[in-house]
Formats: C-alpha cells, sequence, structure tokens
C-alpha cells in the first residue's frame, strides 16, 4: 500500500512538472522587445538590405530618427494597421499573384517582429523543414534527399510526392492563430500578429512573415509526420516527400495525412500526388527521377532539373555574346546557375560551356 502510495506522488509531481513545463513554453514579455527603438533600427537596416535605390528607403533614409520614433509611437499606443498592398502577377517558374508592401513602415514592422520571433519559431521547426529557415534551403533539402535515398542502399525505395492545393491562399486564419499561441502568450504581440494575418486572405505571398508563418502552419503537421507516423520524409513549403521500402505502407501514410491535413488545417492534398520506385539512373526505366527542390534524384545519380538547365544555357549563350568578357566576370553572370550544376552529375555540361568561353574570346 506505502509503495503504492509513493507511485501515486511520483506521478503527481511529474505531471505537476509537465503542466509547468508547458506552461513555461508558452513566452511572454515579447511586445516590448519588439518596439525598441534598437530592435527598430536593426530591423530597418535588415529591411533595407539589397532595395538602397528604391523610393521609399530613400525617403526613409532622409530622416530616419523622426521615421522610426513615429514608428515607435504607432507600435507603443497599438494603432498599427498594415498599409494597402501593391498586387502583381509574375510568371515565372509559375503564375503567382504577389503581395508588396511599402518599406516604411510595414516592412520594417515584419523585421522587427521577425528579429523577436524567428528564434522562438525555428525551435518549434522538425529538422526536415527546410523552406525559409536560416543555415538550411534547398542545398540542405537536397542533401538530406541523398542521404535518404542512400540509407536505403540493397532495398526496395518508393516515394510519396505531395503537393498542397493553392496552400498559402487556402491557409485559415483562425487555425493559424491558435498554432501561434501555443508559443506566444504574450497578448499585444498576438494582436500585433493577427492584425497583420487579417490584412489579406490566406497568406499573401511576397510578404515577409508570409513564408515564416506558412513553414509554423504545418510544424505540427510535421511532428506527427516524424513522431506519429515515423516515416522519413523532407518538405520544401508545400512540397511534401515520403521514404519507404513499401508501396502499400505509403498509401497508408497518405491516407493517414490526407485526414490530418483536411481535419485539422483545412487543407488538401493536389489530385497529382504520385507514388512511384526510384530509379537507379536516367537509364534505369524500371522506376523513375524524383523531380524535387530542382534537381532530379535517382539512386546513384543526382541531374538539374530540365527547366533549370535550359535557363542556364540561355543565360550562357547571352552572356557569350559578349566578346570582351573575362573567365570571371563571365562566371559572376552564371553564378547561381554554376551552383545548380556543381551540386549535381554536371561535369560533362560545366566541361561543354567552359569550352564555349574559350571558343568565344579566340
Amino acid at each position: 500500500m506505502a509503495k503504492k502510495i509513493l507511485i501515486v506522488k511520483r506521478v503527481s509531481r511529474l505531471v505537476e512538472r509537465s503542466q509547468s513545463t508547458k506552461q513555461m513554453k508558452r513566452i511572454n514579455n515579447l511586445y516590448e522587445k519588439i518596439i525598441s527603438i534598437d530592435n527598430l533600427q536593426l530591423a530597418a537596416i535588415k529591411a533595407r538590405k539589397g532595395k538602397e535605390k528604391q523610393k521609399g528607403v530613400m525617403m526613409f533614409d532622409k530622416n530616419k530618427d523622426y521615421y522610426l520614433n513615429s514608428l515607435h509611437e504607432v507600435l507603443k499606443s497599438e494603432t498599427y494597421k498594415t498599409s494597402t498592398y501593391t498586387v502583381f502577377t509574375i510568371y515565372e517558374p509559375k503564375e503567382r499573384i504577389i503581395y508588396r508592401l511599402p518599406f516604411f513602415p510595414d516592412r520594417i514592422v515584419h523585421h522587427a517582429i521577425m528579429n523577436i520571433l524567428e528564434p522562438i519559431w525555428t525551435k518549434i521547426f522538425t529538422s526536415n523543414t527546410y523552406s525559409c529557415i536560416k543555415g538550411r534551403g534547398i542545398s540542405a533539402c537536397a542533401n538530406c534527399v541523398e542521404k535518404i535515398i542512400k540509407s536505403f542502399k540493397d532495398k526496395k525505395l518508393y516515394c510519396l510526392k505531395i503537393d498542397i492545393k493553392k496552400f498559402y491562399p487556402n491557409i485559415d486564419h483562425d487555425i493559424l492563430k491558435q498554432i501561434i499561441r501555443k508559443k506566444i502568450k504574450d497578448k499585444r504581440t498576438l494582436k500585433l500578429l493577427a492584425e497583420i494575418i487579417d490584412s489579406a486572405s490566406g497568406l499573401p505571398v511576397g510578404n515577409y512573415l508570409s513564408q515564416f508563418l506558412a513553414n509554423l502552419y504545418l510544424a505540427y503537421f510535421m511532428h506527427y509526420c516524424n513522431e506519429v507516423l515515423k516515416v522519413k520524409c523532407t518538405e520544401y513549403a508545400d512540397d511534401i516527400c515520403y521514404y519507404n521500402e513499401s508501396k502499400q505502407r505509403l498509401h497508408e501514410v497518405f491516407n493517414n495525412i490526407k485526414t490530418y491535413l483536411e481535419d485539422n488545417l483545412k487543407l488538401q492534398i493536389k489530385d497529382n500526388y504520385q507514388i512511384f520506385p526510384i530509379s537507379e539512373n536516367r537509364n534505369d526505366r524500371t522506376g523513375r527521377a524524383l523531380d524535387y527542390v530542382g534537381f532530379r534524384f535517382f539512386r546513384r545519380q543526382k541531374l538539374m532539373r530540365k527547366s533549370i538547365k535550359q535557363n542556364f544555357c540561355r543565360n550562357v549563350a547571352k552572356a557569350l555574346k559578349n566578346k570582351s568578357l573575362t573567365l570571371e566576370n563571365f562566371k559572376k553572370k552564371i553564378a547561381s546557375w554554376l551552383g545548380w550544376a556543381k551540386h549535381s552529375n554536371s561535369r560533362y555540361l560545366l566541361h561543354k560551356i567552359l569550352k564555349g568561353y574559350e571558343k568565344s574570346i579566340l
């Protein structure tokens, strides 16, 4: 009997510790840090980077102290309202509606928020979430895919590739706010975030905060994939891949994630989802390549996506028209595409491009 009482007391203490830990996880007293002059100054520096010649930035630079103090007062009085978006459409790599806010005050406010909240939110993200996170990105995601593929050595390997239907426009504001409240307790910070979230339907593409909020929207779903379904996967924004030696297991995974996304996040998977075996190389017809994050992955080969390779060749041809171009400047002009090539099996392509440069200067 005494032993039973002791066990009950231990369990009670564990429950109390668990509850106190959960309470500690919700963070308070963030708003004063966000609106501090020092933080607003840092936010302005980050927001203007690479945009020094924009009209709004040049106007701000003429009287920085005045504008920052004005912004501080607006935030302090909790009267900040999101400005009107400039909306336009881009068509590459695919058609998208882009929302743009003015540098002052909005982009500064967004950077001020992220200066404080980014470290908090990043801790929530799973290690296999890669989009718009410092130190990760496309290259890290591609490396992870390669490691996963290699881990299936001498085993069958199937991939389930899904894409979420109109992900950004279909993000539910109430659900997003609930997710934010799991970590943040500060009422004034929650009010500021709610004002920005409700400034447009869904999450506006092009809005600086949107990329982080999108990751946050899927954060607990990714924990579900890793810790409940226990399946190897990689997430880059709304493109998610699952890997397993059993095709049947991936069908089960698909049914589970479909239910979770629909019931908990009000999201739907596009009808073009696929479950397929990954080929050994480009000549293997028993399977196919995994086309993901700009590469075509095989079990023993990694190639650039065809559209990226075509853009690479077009820009090389354009650069080669300048007969006086030095090799160093030539490489600078095509640097981003060289990065893609160097991280894939593209030795022949690189050799051919450099040969083309040599011929063009003769």
